[in-house]
């Protein structure tokens, strides 16, 4: 009885000690597969790259789920805290003001604000830069001469124009670029000179679509975003070559910088990670991802030189906008009023 009571002792022990290393292998394994979602509406190279960077770094997993700007901002909204991401990621800043504006992002560190200038920073801390895109007019350099080119975006209200220019009103890039306007030039300039697209300008899918409708003779200029020019160049050039760029400089509505933004949402169940993350990209290592990478955006960290193709930011002569400013909503609806979307 006695040998029978020490073995049965032994077989619990024995049994209690694997039950604990599986439970210490489930907990293990959990922790294994730890991580953070990030919705993402940068571009999906750009962005992946910046994750497998963080996670051979930190060993933290990044699941990446890919959409539109103010698909991802309108659908964290909806979700409100039920959100399962810890990161928005845009292209462009009013996504992040929609969000901001319903208290769903969670302050940003401050040693992650600090990496960044405060002109590519939300004022109130909740978001940050983490990337930028330059307007420009592309033109037909066969057709147009530099002395031909509009010397304001403004310019291109003209009857002049009529026919002779293109842009891409449905997207996130150019309603950013009417946001600047709405914020530096007022409603009734605005209105004004969307009255005037409508009936100037031709109407396409995306910027690339305006592109390649410059480059092959069938407009004379688009309104794009630089990188676009830059992106082309880099592979055949084959949707690019007959055109060049014009930077409108001088402060001016066309001069507008766009900035890509990068938030934390408050309610994230991984806080730290997210942090972490988010310090990461706008960090040494995530600009220079961005620097050497084929997006061809403007790095914003600090210390950290954009693409040497690029012209300097500050060569830009951008106007200064504070970026949680800009209104999607209310350019939607000036620009449905118009009857460009």
């Amino acid at each position: 009885m006695i040998l029978s009571l020490a073995r049965l002792n032994r077989a619990l022990l024995f049994t209690a000690a694997g039950l604990g290393l599986a439970l210490m292998a489930g907990a293990a394994s959990a922790q294994d597969s730890e991580g953070i979602v990030v919705y993402n509406a940068q571009h999906e190279a750009l962005t992946q790259a910046w994750a497998n960077g963080f996670t051979k770094e930190t060993g933290i997993k990044v699941t990446i789920r890919n959409g539109s700007d103010m698909q991802f901002a309108n659908q964290i909204v909806e979700e409100g805290p039920a959100s399962p991401a810890d990161v928005f990621l845009t292209e462009n800043s009013p996504g992040m003001a929609l969000v901001d504006a319903a208290g769903l992002f969670a302050p940003v560190n401050a040693d992650t604000l600090a990496q960044v200038p405060d002109t590519f920073k939300a004022s109130d801390g909740h978001w940050i830069g983490v990337a930028a895109r330059s307007t420009v007019f592309v033109y037909d350099k066969t057709k147009l001469k530099e002395s031909d080119l509009p010397k304001s975006l403004l310019d291109l209200a003209d009857p002049a124009w009529k026919g002779r220019w293109g842009a891409a009103p449905a997207g996130a890039d150019f309603q950013a670029i009417v946001s600047a306007l709405l914020e530096l030039k007022g409603e009734d300039v605005t209105k004004s000179w969307l009255k005037a697209l409508k009936e100037n300008a031709n109407a396409y899918k995306n910027n690339n679509v305006t592109l390649k409708a410059v480059n092959s003779g069938e407009i004379e200029g688009g309104i794009i975003y630089h990188y676009y020019w830059f992106g082309d160049q880099a592979k055949t050039g084959e949707n690019s070559n007959n055109t060049a760029l014009h930077y409108f400089k001088n402060q001016d509505p066309g001069a507008f910088v766009s900035l890509s933004g990068g938030g934390i949402l408050a309610s994230s169940q991984h806080q730290k990670e997210a942090q972490a993350f988010l310090k990461w990209i706008t960090g040494k290592g995530g600009q220079e991802i961005l620097r050497d990478g084929d997006s061809y955006e403007y790095a914003v960290g600090n210390g950290v030189q954009s693409n040497p193709k690029l012209v300097p930011l500050p060569d830009l002569q951008a106007p200064r906008i504070e970026p949680s400013k800009l209104n999607s909503k209310e350019v939607t609806d000036l620009m449905t009023d118009a009857g460009l979307i």
